[in-house]
């Protein structure tokens, strides 16, 4: 007996509209809002979203092949955690216009490494946690390493850093067996493994 074909199912449309928004809390750099969305056939809901200008992180990799770690302590975590340079975007108060990524980037390596690249290349960009957040990072592959000259930046005054270095294919290897507890960073090494690779 030949089975009979099946007939694929309804298309239902996926859009959801926003249709109200309240603010709950305005921080620094975060928000948290009630959405009330609406769908196409009509039904309501709501989403708990936090706001976020978006964010940058770099692999940086120096002449001996050695990639840039900073270990830092994470209250939401509760624990330090070792990950790769990374930061927030700057949000303009007066225009709140957003930092362009890029500059990010070159910012953010040097707050918390003290360096500074020659070359840069644009890896990816994802969203992090896309089920309540709007935070857009964008990755980097960063080489052709320097220390910054005396007007260094420096980090955050409520950041603490701890600069470590990691020979690159044990931090893959380190990556590729779960050793590593930060997805930034895990994303990070794996794709810039893959463009080393020419893959």
């Amino acid at each position: 007996m030949t089975p009979r074909p099946t007939q694929p199912a309804a298309v239902v449309p996926l859009d959801e509209v926003v249709i109200g928004s309240e603010v709950l809390h305005r921080g620094r750099y975060l928000s948290l809002r009630i959405d009330t969305i609406e769908r196409a056939d009509g039904s309501r809901a709501t989403r708990e979203i936090v706001g976020h200008p978006g964010a940058v992180a770099i692999v940086a990799i120096d002449a001996e092949d050695r990639v840039a770690f900073v270990r830092q302590w994470r209250v939401a975590a509760g624990s330090a955690l070792l990950e790769i340079p990374a930061g927030t975007l700057d949000v303009d108060a007066a225009t709140n216009g957003v930092e362009d990524p890029d500059d990010a980037a070159a910012r953010e390596l040097e707050e918390e490494t003290g360096l500074r690249a020659a070359t840069w290349r644009r890896l990816a960009s994802f969203w992090t946690a896309p089920g309540f957040a709007t935070e857009l990072m964008h990755l980097y592959l960063a080489t052709g390493l320097a220390p910054a000259a005396a007007d260094r930046l420096g980090p955050d005054e409520d950041e603490r850093l701890e600069l470590v270095w990691q020979p690159f294919d044990e931090a893959v290897a380190a990556a590729a067996r779960g050793e590593l507890a930060d997805a930034k960073s895990i994303l990070g090494l794996l794709l810039a493994d893959h463009v080393r690779r020419g893959r």
